[in-house]
């Protein structure tokens, strides 16, 4: 069991560095098992392998807390934060949530792990004192490159490795800056890129035009149909908030598919796209991040 003096009030964020299998099955029922003893709602986010593991060791303890495949519910790390929202949500009123999410896990691309790392540096803006969630992150010290474990020092307030008492403040941590998150430009794609350029009264033939390279890249029915909505509905967006007008460039590497709309709007709020808007909100961009 985890430390008495362990409980800190609102959101607690703890990357939990792991060598091995056996520091990792550790780490995680040295977190999960009190809560579970405690009546607290525990949602696990792993790969099926690492969830049979938690599930034998946890025994029947295991039918007390929710689990659900990572590769399914968080593919696109970007739906991670509204996971855990929804879980909150669904087991109002309780006095302590736990969470344990893997998000970070070799085999992901260079551009799933930067997503990772601004969930996991948003996680910290999401989840503030009011809100009672515990959050426990594995990185596997043995199979990731170290620029990733020292991300997740910078992004998590606390580390352990596993063992009872042993977690600790993180001195790299660094907090979000809130004018930076989206003030990067995105890398160029190829000069021979399809171009398509679009305004008010435009979105049928940009809809045909992204069906078409869909056709033609071998993508089945269903995700052109989920890619020509989400396009649709950020194209839709500039041309409400980001001048009336845009461009859409759409090509091919190493097996995806990629669009990139741009306009002349600049995202300015973090977490947009990250939760399910408010009533009075547009859903646009949020549909297209769950599509």
């Amino acid at each position: 069991d985890r430390p008495a003096n362990d409980h800190h009030g609102g959101f607690h964020h703890e990357a939990l560095l792991y060598p091995g299998a056996g520091e990792f099955t550790a780490g995680v029922l040295s977190f999960v098992r009190p809560a579970l003893d405690q009546g607290h709602p525990v949602l696990v986010l792993l790969t099926p392998a690492k969830i049979g593991a938690v599930r034998d060791a946890l025994g029947p303890a295991a039918e007390k807390a929710s689990f659900a495949d990572l590769a399914d519910v968080g593919g696109n790390p970007g739906r991670l934060i509204g996971v855990w929202q929804r879980f909150i949500d669904g087991q109002a009123g309780a006095s302590e949530y736990r969470g344990v999410g893997e998000a970070v896990f070799p085999g992901r691309s260079p551009a799933e792990l930067a997503e990772c790392q601004r969930y996991e540096e948003l996680l910290n803006l999401a989840f503030g004192a009011a809100t009672p969630l515990r959050m426990l992150c594995p990185y596997d010290v043995s199979a990731l490159p170290a620029a990733v474990i020292q991300d997740a020092r910078r992004s998590h307030p606390f580390l352990t490795a596993g063992q009872p008492g042993d977690e600790q403040a993180s001195p790299d941590f660094q907090p979000i800056d809130l004018a930076e998150p989206y003030a990067q430009p995105l890398s160029s794609g190829p000069r021979d890129a399809a171009l398509i350029a679009f305004e008010r009264g435009g979105l049928g033939n940009l809809r045909s035009f992204i069906t078409a390279r869909a056709e033609q890249a071998g993508l089945g029915q269903r995700p052109a149909t989920a890619l020509v909505a989400a396009v649709n509905e950020i194209a839709t967006n500039s041309l409400q908030h980001g001048g009336g007008r845009g461009e859409l460039r759409i090509w091919t590497d190493d097996g995806w598919l990629l669009c990139e709309v741009s306009d002349q709007g600049h995202l300015t709020a973090p977490l947009a796209v990250r939760l399910p808007p408010a009533a009075d909100q547009g859903a646009g961009l949020w549909l297209a991040n769950q599509l």
